[in-house]
């Protein structure tokens, strides 16, 4: 990824934390010379100084069956908002659009006993919806079997994490304060976040 130096993002606990918030990422690896993409619901934790991304597939995508091949690329973005030039002090500016990303590569390694699937699927439910708990334990067994025998369940740790806050941090205070104030008002979600963002950067 392209990263210009006033645009790096290097603080790794933040970085993390970036990750679980935005966890619903793109999984890039190459079959047969082609780029391919699943987009998944990640996991992400640090264990013993290590970095992991934790996920599954459903048995059926191809990409499932080749994903130990390579490295892989996995993407967390959003939130991202177009930045008007009326934002800006000169006439002589041009649009643009600020956001903030990560890109961690690693290989990836399958979760093939139904010890490491229940467990996986135990801890994403716990993540995003742990009422739910209970009731996936109380369904009956043969079919928490057949739920998890349809899934390709796989952990990725992290050899290379890369990440980028592209926040107008190369603009005048009065611009970025123009920024800030218009996305505040924006109904959207994405926008109202990323003036969030920037106001973070000038504490």
């Amino acid at each position: 990824m392209y990263v210009p130096s006033f645009n790096s993002f290097t603080d790794k606990k933040e970085i993390i934390a970036f990750m679980q918030r935005y966890s619903f990422a793109s999984i890039v690896t190459v079959i047969d010379e082609m780029p391919v993409a699943t987009h998944l619901p990640f996991l992400v934790k640090e264990e013993n100084d290590r970095l992991l991304l934790c996920s599954h597939f459903a048995k059926a995508n191809p990409q499932a069956k080749s994903i130990t091949d390579n490295n892989s690329l996995v993407i967390f973005t959003e939130p991202h908002a177009y930045i008007s030039p009326s934002n800006y002090e000169k006439e002589t500016n041009v649009p643009t659009w600020n956001y903030i990303a990560v890109h961690a590569y690693g290989k990836a390694t399958l979760l093939e006993s139904p010890e490491q699937k229940a467990e996986l699927l135990k801890h994403t439910i716990n993540t995003f919806e742990a009422g739910y708990f209970k009731q996936w334990e109380g369904l009956p067994e043969e079919y928490r079997s057949r739920m998890m025998n349809g899934i390709v369940a796989f952990e990725i740790e992290v050899t290379d994490l890369q990440a980028k806050k592209k926040l107008s941090q190369n603009r005048t205070g009065v611009e970025k304060d123009n920024i800030i104030q218009s996305l505040e008002k924006s109904s959207d979600t994405n926008e109202r976040e990323i003036a969030d963002y920037m106001k973070q950067l000038k504490h």
